[in-house]
């Protein structure tokens, strides 16, 4: 009887695999995707992703296939990454593995990255700095991993299409669930489309899928295919199929019943009945697969049962010295297996699996409870001195555990524990970690090579750095009670410092922190300088740093410094020099700053402590940024940017700070391609806090270019992330500026009051964000009080009089952290008094010229919006040649950099103006058209008042056609409806 891996066609899946192959299509036309296929076990889905795969094939495209195996059969983590890219050489395409941190994936590539096993140069971004909310730790050697196989996927993408198909994710271990989490999240313009398959019937309520499920269904680039059983009339046309004309038709009605839809099932019944005489039915699956097996030799069904308890793969080698087969005896049966198809042959190192995960599930469930732990002793008695190979402590572990031999169990555990830290998925480690310490008290004869100790303080970095901060806090205080027995007060206070950096990684904890790491140096004031006090003194500095105590956190980073120099602890003192750097800024010192942060860094790139070199670089580029030296800071976060790339850290905490900060920076240098490009705009709405932060640095770039649908789009998938105070302050600052733009300076005012009410809430203050605030707030409130009249009028006034008034107090602070008022700072008050002549009925020339002036250290565009407002009040004085002046430069650098909204703001001044952009005598007009010659003649007739029939009676075209227009209209115009469509097109002078 045939299978369905032997040719036979898919049917009754044709609509499925429509959506598959066009979701291919669009990922050849450089939009990323991603479909997540869904259904019962033996429902199709290995079928339908094999025929898509044959497909793309087809198509030149490059086919990546890994697979998941249940936890219990290997200690391996990203297991499908690991056999997806080692299918890149078949391909031609070897020199893309040679990336270092790949070295975790496939050992015979380049020796790994230097892993760290322990935070003692690289501390975590854990203090609440201004503008920068703690976020999980994240370890350095597992973003590394996750940047190189994004990378590798990209670069393979350049030249060909890429499917990577990863199979039975209901198994996936947590670290191949994060590693495919962070591949989804950054699908955009590449070549690639991922398909991953999953069992609903294996998903229970607590599955650790259902989380990451919830978070993938989110993201623009991925949909859910749900793969349903068949229906009566589909099952019998498969079975028809199937069958191939070999089994009477009243046969096949009964095994497309009973089948239920299910495709491996009703292939089972027919193999079934093809080797029996019997013409009944068996009454389900497992009798199925069981009679299948049960038909065989006893030899063979021997191998098939010492085989299940192995896995769903198995090496030939393996069964041979475990089940202490002849090799003639063994091949014999083997033979037999693969061709009943119970195996699969496959590899070099030629391993045997079972055709189907439901065939090794029903043998292994068959066996008898004192059969099962023989063999998994067996098991364990082979793997035993062998940990040394690739997953073989993870295996002891898993068969030493079945077979109820705990004390092997434990030291494996503790060892697959260690592996897994080396491969960077310390969500493995800690499992194993978590394993042992379950062991602990049950084995009388205790390993020597760890204690309790060491085994909570791994799984409370373990959980940090594999982003369960609760675990880890609850981790780190169990290890505080057990140093607290001991006599050694450093082991204490390490154990301290690691408890602190817990609890300064959730909100709500940074009190706790304070009184952790004050315990921690109490323990060690008196002692002698040593490592572990450098890191506590480091520590302690950004601690009291991020609750605004300066000169006690200058203190202690300064005797950080000292501490460290005299044992050569270079990372802590690379640390504690980046806090003493931010501690001697806020006091006014913004050059002796900038040589420290210089001098940080040296230290960070001696002492090979990355994470904190990226923290010295993005400070270097904000002190910069804050100073107004815009190409300084560009070059200063750029180095940081590349740094990050090159050590595959794009995504750590502060290679996401430097993109942020180098997006602004761009943006206010008047660089918006390049801001563009780093702001990596989602397709769609958001689903993570990293996108979000990354995204809303983006919308300056998208309002500013008038794209207003869009940022409306981007601006309510934003509102779930305003839980984050730098999301919340862009958010209610380019939201009020867009919607002041679009003609609703009510929603401007709202979003301001929202911006200021959450900063509030959550702690913050207004910083620079502040006066940029409430600069633009009073505008909204110009535009309210010349539209108003009587007590909404003066309502208005008032309150554009309490926006100046807070940007004033606003000033009084300076910038956050240098206490002197940075030319942003200066600018934006400088905007606030300029409108504030606005609100009071005569804009002021004076008032508008020295907001010019402020803004004349390179930030075209806000420059270019100042002198629009100023040719206004010069033109209200009468001074008509200044006022074109002024007009023409803003037109020009509107023009340059693409700023639609605000050239047609400078366009219409100088069209009432009557005032020519160049010194040619042609008037004034729009150098781009909007609106096609067509969408002119519809937008014209729809402001005349005209319904869409009669516009289009008047064009000689068909109503639907009229309305085809004019939704293209409202799109370009960031419009609703039509009568704002016609508003907006009036205000930014598109109609006459």
């Amino acid at each position: 009887m045939p299978r369905l891996g032997s040719g036979i066609p898919l049917v009754a899946r044709s609509r499925e695999m429509d959506r598959l192959r066009a979701a291919f299509d669009r990922a050849a036309r450089k939009s990323a995707g991603a479909v997540l296929i869904a259904g019962d076990a033996g429902v199709g889905k290995t079928r339908m992703v094999h025929e898509l795969g044959g497909f793309a094939a087809e198509q030149d495209a490059v086919v990546l296939f890994g697979r998941c195996v249940d936890i219990g059969e290997t200690g391996l983590p990203y297991l499908p990454f690991a056999e997806a890219l080692a299918q890149v050489r078949a391909h031609g395409r070897a020199e893309l593995l040679g990336k270092p941190a790949l070295g975790m994936l496939l050992p015979d590539l380049a020796p790994p990255a230097a892993q760290v096993q322990e935070p003692q140069r690289f501390v975590p971004n854990f203090g609440k700095l201004p503008g920068l909310p703690p976020r999980p730790e994240q370890d350095v050697g597992q973003l590394q991993l996750f940047d190189a196989v994004h990378a590798v996927l990209g670069e393979l993408a350049e030249e060909k299409p890429v499917v990577l198909v990863i199979e039975d994710l209901h198994w996936a271990d947590s670290s191949t669930r994060g590693l495919l989490s962070f591949l989804l999240s950054r699908l955009r313009s590449q070549r690639v489309l991922v398909l991953c398959t999953y069992r609903t019937d294996d998903l229970h309520r607590r599955h650790p899928l259902r989380p990451l499920l919830a978070e993938l269904v989110r993201l623009n680039a991925v949909e859910r295919l749900e793969l349903a059983p068949f229906d009566k009339t589909d099952a019998r046309t498969f079975v028809h199929a199937l069958a191939e004309g070999l089994v009477e038709e009243d046969t096949i009605r009964r095994v497309a019943d009973q089948s239920e839809g299910n495709a491996f099932f009703a292939e089972e019944l027919l193999a079934a009945l093809s080797d029996s005489d019997d013409c009944g039915l068996p009454a389900s699956l497992a009798d199925v697969l069981l009679a299948r097996v049960e038909r065989l030799s006893e030899p063979t069904q021997q191998v098939i049962r010492l085989a299940s308890v192995a896995g769903r793969s198995v090496k030939h080698s393996t069964l041979r010295e475990v089940g202490e087969f002849d090799d003639i005896q063994l091949e014999e049966a083997l033979r037999e297996a693969v061709q009943h198809f119970v195996f699969v042959a496959s590899g070099e190192q030629v391993h045997y699996s079972f055709r189907h995960a439901l065939t090794r599930e029903a043998v292994y469930g068959d066996l008898l409870p004192g059969e099962r732990v023989r063999l998994h002793a067996s098991y364990a008695r082979y793997l035993t001195g062998r940990q040394g190979e690739r997953g073989n402590a993870a295996a002891l572990a898993y068969h030493s555990l079945e077979s109820n031999s705990l004390k092997t169990a434990l030291v494996a555990s503790v060892e697959a524990a260690t592996q897994s830290t080396d491969l960077g998925a310390p969500g493995e480690a800690l499992r194993y970690l978590e394993q042992a310490l379950r062991l602990w008290d049950s084995v009388d004869e205790k390993p020597t090579q760890t204690d309790e100790l060491k085994l909570l303080r791994k799984a409370s970095w373990a959980a940090g750095t594999s982003g369960n901060p609760e675990r880890a806090i609850a981790y780190a205080r169990s290890a505080c009670k057990l140093a607290d027995e001991q006599p050694d007060p450093q082991v204490s206070a390490e154990v301290r410092r690691r408890l602190a950096q817990s609890l300064m990684a959730i909100d709500g904890g940074e009190e706790e922190a304070r009184a952790v790491i004050e315990t921690a140096w109490a323990k060690v004031a008196d002692l002698p300088p040593s490592d572990t006090r450098a890191w506590v003194l480091a520590v302690q500095a950004r601690i009291l740093r991020s609750h605004g105590e300066l000169e006690l956190s200058r203190e202690r980073a300064e005797r950080a410094v000292q501490d460290a120099q005299s044992v050569g602890a270079v990372g802590a003192e690379a640390d504690a020099l980046t806090t003493l750097a931010t501690v001697i800024e806020a006091g006014g010192g913004v050059e002796q700053s900038l040589i420290l942060l210089q001098t940080a860094t040296d230290r960070a790139i001696e002492a090979k402590a990355i994470g904190v070199e990226l923290r010295a670089r993005y400070y270097q580029g904000l002190n910069r940024f804050e100073l107004g030296l815009l190409d300084e800071a560009a070059t200063a976060l750029g180095d940081g940017i590349r740094l990050a790339k090159s050590t595959g850290l794009s995504w750590s905490d502060f290679g996401l700070e430097l993109r942020c900060l180098a997006v602004l920076t761009h943006f206010a240098r008047g660089d918006w391609d390049i801001a563009e490009e780093l702001a990596e705009q989602p397709r769609g709405r958001v689903s993570t806090t990293v996108s979000a932060r990354l995204a809303a640095t983006g919308l300056h770039v998208m309002v500013g270019r008038g794209r207003f649908a869009d940022a409306e789009r981007l601006l309510a998938s934003l509102r779930p992330e305003w839980r984050e105070l730098p999301i919340a302050l862009i958010a209610g600052s380019v939201g009020a500026e867009l919607a002041v733009w679009r003609g609703r300076p009510e929603l401007a005012v709202q979003r301001v009051d929202e911006a200021v009410e959450w900063s509030e809430r959550t702690g913050g203050h207004w910083l620079l964000a502040g006066i940029k605030l409430g600069a633009l707030a009073t505008a909204a409130c110009v535009d309210i009080a010349q539209q108003a009249k009587g007590p909404d009028r003066d309502a208005a006034i008032a309150d554009g009089e309490r926006f100046v008034e807070h940007a004033r107090k606003t000033a009084e602070f300076g910038t956050p952290r240098s206490g002197v008022l940075g030319p942003d700072g200066r600018a934006w008050l400088a905007r606030a008094e300029a409108e504030l002549t606005r609100l009071h009925g005569q804009s002021s020339p004076e008032a508008w010229a020295t907001a010019v002036a402020a803004l004349d250290y390179g930030v075209p565009y806000e420059q270019s919006f100042a002198r629009w407002r100023y040719a206004e009040a010069l033109l209200s004085a009468d001074r008509r040649e200044e006022a074109a002046a002024q007009l023409r430069q803003a037109g020009k650098t509107a023009a340059d950099l693409g700023a639609k909204p605000l050239f047609d703001a400078v366009t219409q001044l100088a069209r009432r103006a009557r005032i020519p952009l160049t010194e040619s005598s042609t008037p004034a007009r729009d150098t781009v058209d909007l609106f096609t010659p067509r969408e002119q003649s519809v937008l014209r007739l729809v402001a005349a008042g005209q319904t869409n029939r009669q516009v289009g009676e008047e064009l000689y075209i068909s109503e639907k056609t009229v309305s085809v227009h004019l939704s293209r209209i409202m799109a370009k115009l960031g419009a609703s409806r039509r009568a704002e469509a016609v508003a907006i097109a009036y205000d930014r002078g598109l109609l006459d």
